[in-house]
């Protein structure tokens, strides 16, 4: 920071007694002639500002070194806290879900169903028309949560939807059956068991929860379409 920037407002205040407007520099005279080291304060101009000496009246006064620098730091000081306040307290990023906490509360009263396989899923949202055949394209939408409920990956965040052939083995076992079923504009959660999802485990990306080895997970899905089948029926 340039010394000629500091605010006046920080500057050392003259002594008790002495006029408004003007310093006294009496205690200057001794120091007439010597070579004068470390900042100094220019009072003859109407702003004080920091220089290498103190004009006042035709005398020279002396800023101490330390007083200089204390002041220095005392602003820089400042400003950093300033910043820190602006940026702390900001509320967590809210990650998009296709079941806010509406929907979480009504789930709670939706029955269970239970396959031969073991996956479990929880209609959202009942859709219409006919289920996807095997082999067929979908689009889809999901979020994948470990059971505690913290997301490992999601077509929202990436803003796209997932598009692959159902019941073809692309994507795992309880996606591929949780899927077959649902109908275009319908949602669902599926609760996959460890068989039915990753036997290997998943090394998620940082900052989220790996998924361990043959450990259940959760999938909330959305059927948006089914390209293929909407040709074969137009």
């Amino acid at each position: 920071m340039a010394a000629s920037s500091v605010s006046s407002l920080f500057l050392p205040s003259p002594a008790p007694g002495l006029d408004s407007g003007k310093t006294s520099c009496t205690s200057c005279q001794s120091n007439a002639g010597r070579r004068l080291g470390g900042p100094f304060v220019r009072c003859s101009g109407a702003v004080p500002k920091v220089s290498n000496l103190v004009k006042c009246d035709g005398h020279l006064s002396s800023l101490k070194r330390r007083d200089a620098i204390g002041l220095l730091c005392g602003l820089s000081s400042f400003f950093i806290n300033s910043f820190n306040v602006i940026g702390a307290g900001l509320p967590p990023e809210e990650k998009p879900k296709l079941c806010d906490s509406t929907c979480e509360k009504e789930l709670e009263n939706v029955p269970m169903v239970t396959t031969e396989s073991g996956l479990q899923y929880k209609d959202i949202k009942v859709g219409e028309g006919p289920s996807p055949p095997i082999g067929f394209q979908v689009a889809a939408n999901y979020v994948a949560m470990v059971p505690s409920g913290q997301i490992f990956d999601s077509s929202l965040e990436k803003g796209q939807l997932y598009i692959f052939r159902v019941g073809s083995g692309q994507v795992i076992k309880g996606l591929d059956e949780g899927l077959l079923s649902m109908k275009i504009g319908g949602k669902r959660r599926l609760y996959i068991p460890g068989s039915l999802a990753f036997p290997k485990g998943l090394t998620s990306a940082p900052g989220r929860p790996r998924v361990a080895a043959n450990s259940p997970v959760i999938f909330d899905v959305s059927l948006e379409y089914i390209p293929g089948l909407e040709v074969d029926e137009e």
